[in-house]
């Protein structure tokens, strides 16, 4: 299955640590790419388009130099409702990001433009709706967010949609959800995955901007303290049980259907709700603890690599 030729040998690890709306910083981007992991965040975790080029300039000060050659990236929201999406690409554009993530929309016009610099756009998708025209528009890569995932996640198995998606599309492929093990690396990458997209794992690190209590609270919960639900967005993603009552959000009623489901309108904006309501996907339940990137990828590594092992004698002796 195919890298992008920007990818190939300068990846430790075949994952990306995913872009997290008001959890991905410069100091996560960076010691990710510094680790042999693609590091990426937001453009909108940026206030402006400023804030934004200035974190731009700073990962690329932090990465240039030395021997770093792991591509790192950038998430767009593609969407009519963004009013930054046209700035953002322009700089994009102009300092070159390696790598955009594109969200909400798969348009053939920033995929042209992304390339002509060189850059490669991947495309999150939670169908096979999306995928196909994804795929139609040119993106080079397609990102598969399976059910259980952090934020905004689908509902499909990641056996059946990267089956599905294999059957139409020759670029690389990426699998998310519940991502949290060097063994779930190596699983992915069996499924016939080229990469695995780990968000929660990496929210749980000492360089991501995630308050402490959001942190602990990933500790304590298990993937039963997960609930899918569309009520805080407007799009179905996955938070917190704790975070959603500890914002006096009933939680049994909020997953009841029709008119007796509560109306969180009173949330006067999507930011403010992801402030205080916290999202993650089902593999909390294999997060304890609060290592750095650095410790984290050495970790990831060599369970990669047993997973690796285990499979290979498996294979050796059957």
């Amino acid at each position: 299955m195919p890298l992008p030729a920007s990818f190939e040998g300068k990846l430790r690890l075949p994952a990306v640590a995913a872009p997290m709306f008001l959890v991905s910083n410069p100091a996560l981007v960076i010691e990710s790419c510094r680790s042999g992991v693609v590091g990426s965040f937001p453009a909108l975790n940026c206030r402006t388009s400023e804030g934004f080029e200035q974190w731009v300039e700073e990962i690329k000060a932090a990465l240039a130099g030395g021997d770093i050659a792991t591509p790192w990236g950038v998430n767009l929201i593609v969407h009519r409702s963004n009013p930054r999406v046209e700035a953002d690409l322009a700089l994009c554009e102009k300092h070159e990001v390696p790598l955009v993530i594109t969200s909400l929309g798969a348009v053939p016009d920033l995929v042209q433009r992304v390339h002509a610099y060189g850059g490669v756009v991947f495309h999150d998708v939670i169908n096979m709706r999306h995928a196909r025209k994804a795929a139609a528009a040119g993106v080079d890569g397609l990102i598969a967010v399976c059910a259980g995932a952090g934020g905004h996640a689908g509902t499909l198995n990641p056996l059946a949609i990267t089956q599905e998606i294999r059957s139409f599309f020759e670029g690389t492929l990426l699998l998310s959800g519940c991502i949290s093990t060097g063994g779930h690396i190596a699983a992915a990458l069996a499924m016939g995955a080229d990469l695995a997209y780990l968000g929660t794992r990496f929210i749980n690190t000492a360089e991501s901007a995630a308050p402490a209590e959001y942190k602990t609270m990933i500790e304590d919960a298990v993937a039963a303290d997960i609930v899918y639900t569309d009520a805080i967005s407007g799009v179905s993603a996955n938070f917190l049980r704790q975070s959603l009552e500890d914002n006096d959000i009933d939680v049994e009623l909020l997953q009841k259907a029709g008119a007796d489901k509560p109306d969180l309108k009173a949330i006067d904006s999507e930011v403010k709700a992801w402030k205080t309501i916290w999202s993650a996907g089902q593999g909390v339940g294999g997060i304890d603890d609060v290592p750095t990137v650095a410790e984290l990828c050495d970790r990831l590594e060599a369970e990669y690599r047993a997973a690796a092992n285990n499979v290979a004698a498996a294979l050796g002796s059957g």
